[in-house]
């Protein structure tokens, strides 16, 4: 008797947050110049990489979400993000002033990161649907195709 319940997610909370650790990493080292970029991009890999850290979440707090949705969620929160940049009040700047929030809230919008989230997160949703492909692969009815 064939089940009716929806496939088990194929996305695991525990390799999502190892991928976004590793994603950190690596951008957090791009600002601090430890990885050999070309000057001319400026900060804009790691705004890429916090976009695709912004996507890793949004897959970590709902693993079963729809690759499409996935990144039209992630797009708009990193928007958002940036879009709050354009708000300067004088507690948002203290908040600002904290490294952690710092990372996570940026300061000063650039229209250009709106281009580099859009990077990121094309880049996150290419590795996702990778994953999923994969799944689909070793497990049928619990990759792509079933969350696609």
């Amino acid at each position: 008797m064939p089940s009716s319940a929806a496939p088990a997610c194929p996305r695991s909370r525990l390799l999502l947050t190892l991928l976004a650790l590793a994603v950190i990493a690596v951008g957090l080292a791009s600002r601090r110049g430890y990885l050999p970029l070309p000057a001319v991009w400026g900060n804009y890999p790691g705004d890429a990489l916090w976009a695709w850290v912004v996507l890793l979440c949004v897959a970590w707090v709902r693993p079963a979400i729809a690759p499409g949705r996935l990144v039209a969620v992630s797009l708009a929160i990193a928007f958002a993000v940036e879009l709050l940049q354009l708000y300067q009040a004088p507690w948002m700047q203290a908040l600002r002033a904290h490294p952690l929030a710092y990372l996570v809230l940026g300061n000063g919008f650039d229209p250009l990161d709106l281009v580099a989230y859009g990077v990121g997160i094309a880049l996150g949703a290419l590795v996702d649907g990778a994953w999923l492909r994969a799944a689909a692969r070793r497990m049928p009815g619990r990759g792509y195709a079933a969350w696609h």
